[in-house]
This record gives C-alpha cells, structure tokens and sequence, in this order.
C-alpha cells in the first residue's frame, strides 16, 4: 500500500436534514438515527451521520429517501461537499500534521464524527477501519476543495520525501 493515499468520492449522492422534526422524520423514512451527536450509523452502500442534536448528513443511496416531501420541523441542507477518503501507513502523520486532533485516541468502534479544521478549512471526519486498516472519511465546503485537495497531496508529498530520506540515512 503506498503511504498515504487519496480518493476524491465527491460523486457520491449526499443530503442533509435538519431541524427539531428531523430525527422523527428520518425514522419514517425507515432510516436508522444515530441516538448520540456526532456519531454515526451504517447503512447499504453509505452513512448516516447525526452533527448536531438535530442535523443529519446522509451519504449513499440512501440520500434519495430525502426527496420525500419535508415535514414541519424539518428543512433540508444543501450538501455540495467535497468529499475524500484518505488511507495509508503514514495517514496519522498527515492528520497530526493538518489537524489539531489526535485521531488515534479515538474507538473507531464507538463511530464518532469530528467537526474540526485541517490546514485552516472546516472540516467532518470520520475516522474508520477497514480489516484492521485505519482509514478517514472527510468533507469540506466544496469552494476550498481544490485547494484543499492540493493542499493535502502536497504536505502527504512532503511526509514521503522525509520518511524516503529517514530511511536512506539509516541504511549502511
């Protein structure tokens, strides 16, 4: 596996919900709602994430059970996020040089979702494992996604080049 790579999944259909109604709302649509704030739940081929008590991002196929017609109590969010996942041997190198948490002191088992910012842009991450590879789901407003995008890669870049000259010093 390369050190840290980068997968843009911003195609992948996503809404948002929220509002004093919209917990309620999404348990008749026959969503699950994660019952603690900025937690989430799985669901087929996608996530529910609570961000608040009363907003929910919804990502996946699933997002399409919110063009059902709104409720009191609930509004829509408009999501146009930039959209990554991140992986790699040296991912938590690259965390703890963007961000100002450390994502190993979180349980990936417990789901949490961090509301926080990396290299100066808003940012909510997921931070998940996948056969005992941690990996990190993230989104931003889509206006800084570029650059942020560019930004990550550059800085990843930088980390390689260190870890390249580490290991070429220590050899005989």
């Amino acid at each position: 596996m390369s050190e840290i790579a980068f997968e843009n999944v911003s195609r992948t259909p996503r809404a948002g919900v929220k509002g004093p109604g919209a917990a309620a709302w999404l348990t008749d649509l026959g969503l699950p709602v994660p019952q603690a704030p900025n937690s989430w739940l799985p669901l087929s081929g996608g996530i529910i994430a609570r961000l608040g008590l009363t907003e929910f991002l919804i990502e996946g196929p699933e997002s399409a059970k919110l063009a059902a017609p709104l409720v009191h109590g609930v509004y829509p969010v408009l999501r146009q996020d930039t959209a990554l996942v991140l992986r790699g041997d040296r991912l938590n190198d690259l965390l703890l040089e963007t961000c100002s948490v450390d994502f190993r002191a979180l349980d990936p088992a417990v789901r949490p979702v961090v509301l926080t910012s990396m290299a100066g842009v808003s940012v909510t991450v997921i931070p998940c494992t996948e056969n005992g590879v941690p990996y990190t789901r993230l989104w931003c407003d889509n206006t800084y996604g570029e650059w942020f995008f560019e930004t990550l890669t550059g800085i990843a870049g930088e980390l390689m080049q260190l870890s390249q000259q580490r290991n070429q010093g220590a050899t005989p």
